[in-house]
């Protein structure tokens, strides 16, 4: 005896039901490790050179600034060719033999290179005209500064508290190189109700 199927029998095939692709846990944790890689690596090359948040710490740039402020610092200054100008609020790299607790210092640009700086009846003169500080709140109460040229890629920074022995700057240790500028100050980021820039 003989039998043959159809042709529509024949086409028809069972297929072994396909099971979904089942993930593999060590798979996914070393791509979520990845991922969290490259994020912390650009997190640090964002913090090395384009911006970071420093905390007001003291009272030497009072009524500018006060304790427990953070500050938004832009640190591209350093690599795109735009030195500080007088005005600007900058973080520094504190001198070397000093003997304070904090290795950055926020202070006042109040001259440039080539600049002559004299202190005389409480006011900041600048190349022998009255320098226009309304972000001051007193007089310099910390005496005479003779005339002073700040010299060639370098700068005279100044605590904006004028008050006696507020301030640590350049009435002590000199003209900075500009290259121990840090960053430009340029935002008040918190507390919220302080935000503004400088």
């Amino acid at each position: 005896m003989s039998f043959s199927l159809s042709n529509n029998e024949s086409e028809r095939t069972e297929s072994p039901s396909e099971s979904p692709v089942s993930s593999n846990p060590l798979r996914e944790l070393l791509g979520w490790m990845k991922w969290f890689a490259f994020a912390l690596a650009l997190i640090v090359l964002m913090h090395q050179f384009v911006f970071h948040l420093s905390t007001v710490k003291g009272e030497s740039m009072q009524p500018t600034l006060e304790e427990g402020e953070w500050l938004f610092i832009n640190k591209t200054i350093r690599y795109a060719g735009t030195p500080p100008k007088r005005g600007d609020v900058v973080v520094i790299q504190e001198p070397p033999g000093s003997e304070s607790m904090h290795p950055f210092l926020v202070k006042r640009v109040v001259a440039l290179s080539g600049d002559e700086v004299h202190i005389r009846g409480g006011k900041l003169y600048v190349n022998g005209s009255e320098a226009q500080e309304a972000y001051t709140d007193s007089s310099i109460e910390d005496g005479r500064f003779e005339p002073y040229t700040v010299a060639e890629g370098h700068l005279f920074v100044l605590g904006d508290n004028r008050h006696l022995y507020a301030s640590y700057d350049s009435r002590t240790f000199g003209a900075i190189p500009v290259t121990r500028v840090i960053g430009r100050a340029e935002w008040i980021v918190w507390p919220p109700q302080k935000w503004r820039s400088l």
